[in-house]
């Protein structure tokens, strides 16, 4: 399979649906040239539980419908078994949340639906396929991109020193990531999002902000400043 993959996490999916931008999504889908992957756990999360809360309803039978319309795909569809996804997430699982140990106990830093995204990726990284993990929890991209400054901050919130193993850090550097924002920007530069100036672009990035991604205000202005 020579197409690319981006393997979506619960977060960023969530961020989408309140943010009212799936339409945006699909229009992103037609461009792109390979799939939009969501890994069993992922879809038990942005899906098959919250449909059941009159709460998140909504958001829920929003991006099932991406599913039946295929925008989103299962695993299944570029030949990866859940079997095999499933115990690969429970090997990175435990993984990441023993890459730091302070106060005499590890240091909790991620779930199973973000370590199925992981555990997507690292199997298509073996395939020599080329992928992006679309998340918008920081905490995740922290330990892959930054895990010197991730031990820093956990010190200070914790105020306990922090051992790292570096082995395991080591394994978490193979992975690249995307968040939902970074998407909207080329939403925005290919003419996807309908926009009348950098002012509406800032309103969207905001809008997705206060969703839960993780992006600050000076790499809001920043892309805006880019439009």
């Amino acid at each position: 399979m020579k197409e690319k993959v981006l393997i979506f996490d619960a977060s960023t999916l969530i961020s989408f649906s309140m943010a009212g931008l799936l339409d945006e999504l699909r229009e992103l889908k037609k461009i792109f040239k390979g799939k939009f992957i969501i890994s069993q756990k992922v879809k038990e999360e942005a899906i098959d539980v919250p449909i059941k809360i009159q709460r998140f309803q909504l958001e829920a039978i929003k991006i099932k419908k991406l599913l039946n319309e295929k925008i989103l795909e299962l695993p299944l569809s570029i030949g990866l078994d859940d079997a095999i996804i499933r115990k690969k997430a429970s090997e990175i699982l435990d993984k990441a949340n023993t890459c730091f140990h302070g106060a005499d106990k590890n240091i909790h830093l991620i779930e199973l639906g973000e370590a199925s995204a992981l555990a997507i990726s690292s199997m298509l990284n073996e395939k020599k396929i080329e992928n992006v993990i679309v998340i918008d929890e920081r905490t995740t991209r922290s330990l892959s991109e930054t895990p010197g400054e991730l031990k820093k901050y956990l010190e200070k919130k914790l105020h306990v020193k922090i051992i790292e193993k570096r082995d395991n850090i080591e394994f978490f550097k193979q992975f690249k990531f995307l968040r939902s924002t970074e998407l909207i920007y080329v939403a925005a530069k290919k003419g996807i999002l309908d926009l009348n100036g950098s002012e509406n672009l800032s309103a969207v990035l905001y809008a997705l902000k206060y969703k839960g991604c993780a992006i600050s205000g000076k790499e809001i202005q920043e892309m805006k400043s880019l439009i």
